[in-house]
């Protein structure tokens, strides 16, 4: 009973040994990978903020803004390279005071999933023009490996990549994460249609002349991010949009804004990234060291138990051979009896 036993015993030991190795090299790495079906809605808040409104072509101030962010995994759009996920995105600006639409925005980005840097295919855009040529860090950091240092991160509205520089540690509904900083340098982003009045460019004596205009835009974000996970958890956007004359003598803000995760999402996402984590930590260190410990625990164990039941079979086989009662004979007919003592032959019984 005790070699099978055994033999089973080793059988699983050496099963838990060769999982182990498998659970950190194999499962880790399909884990910490972004996901092509990704789905998640945010929503950004500004308090006292101000912006042009185009219809009454007034710029109106102490503004609540809302801004709801939807991403959105296009599974089909990576052509079938299974290391590239493909996200679209769609910000809708709105006052909440007013319950009306102030901007709309719009991207598309392709990305490795393990190292979350940008590539250029799968009908990757910003505002549908797909002749930008993306770079860096899009909407995640590296994934589960998030160091204290600069990550270019590319800024959909300057199209430019813009350092993304750590800053310090903060806690975010008790979750220790990275704040890093981004200052996207003012910068012109486009030419416009609309042509302002002096009296709004704050050019003096020429108030009814209208004047060609560019916009100008600049922004300081602050993104706080799971240094576990490299999953943001927070973010903080200050920013502001300008037009100018070509001359540089006339300027007129058209935006400007604090915008800020609102904390149900905030809480939302640091319970999300923790998930992550438990479940990562589980599949990397948990699962391959528990079963390397049970792996051996079982193998000798089993090698133990298996000597033991050959020893004892050994032991079986050397043991004498039981003798017979002296005396007893077996008879002509096929019976047994017992020999007479003179030797004439045997008792009848």
């Amino acid at each position: 009973m005790r070699r099978p036993l055994g033999l089973v015993l080793v059988g699983l030991g050496s099963f838990l040994l060769a999982l182990a190795p498998m659970s950190y090299f194999y499962l880790a790495g399909q884990l910490v990978r972004a996901p092509l079906n990704h789905y998640q809605s945010t929503e950004l808040e500004a308090r006292g903020a101000r912006y042009y409104d185009l219809l009454t072509r007034e710029v109106r101030t102490g503004a609540t803004l809302g801004a709801v962010n939807t991403v959105r995994g296009d599974t089909r759009a990576n052509q079938g390279d299974d290391g590239i996920a493909v996200w679209d995105s769609i910000t809708e600006i709105y006052d909440k005071d007013l319950k009306k639409q102030v901007e709309f925005q719009t991207y598309r980005i392709a990305f490795d999933r393990r190292s979350g840097l940008l590539v250029n295919c799968c009908g990757s855009h910003v505002g549908g023009d797909t002749k930008v040529r993306m770079s860096g860090y899009g909407l995640l950091f590296p994934l589960g490996n998030v160091d204290r240092r600069d990550y270019p991160f590319f800024d959909m509205t300057t199209r430019q990549a813009v350092p993304m520089r750590f800053e310090a540690e903060e806690n975010v509904h008790g979750l220790r994460a990275y704040r890093f900083v981004q200052q996207v340098p003012r910068t012109r982003v486009a030419r416009l249609d609309m042509r302002p009045t002096g009296e709004m460019l704050g050019i003096a004596g020429q108030e009814r002349r209208t004047f060609k205009v560019d916009r100008y835009f600049s922004a300081t974000i602050r993104v706080w991010v799971d240094p576990r996970t490299g999953i943001p958890v927070k973010h903080e956007q200050n920013i502001s949009s300008t037009v100018e004359t070509e001359d540089g003598r006339g300027k007129m803000v058209v935006a400007q804004a604090g915008l800020v995760t609102v904390d149900r999402d905030q809480r939302r996402n640091v319970n999300e990234s923790n998930e992550y984590a438990f479940r990562r930590n589980l599949v990397q260190r948990v699962l391959p060291a528990g079963g390397l410990a049970a792996g051996l625990v079982l193998l000798l164990t089993g090698a133990l138990l298996a000597r033991r039941g050959d020893d004892s079979a050994a032991d079986d086989d050397d043991a004498p051979a039981p003798q017979s009662r002296p005396g007893v004979i077996r008879k002509p007919d096929g019976r047994f009896g017992t020999a007479s003592r003179s030797g004439r032959g045997p008792v009848a019984p």
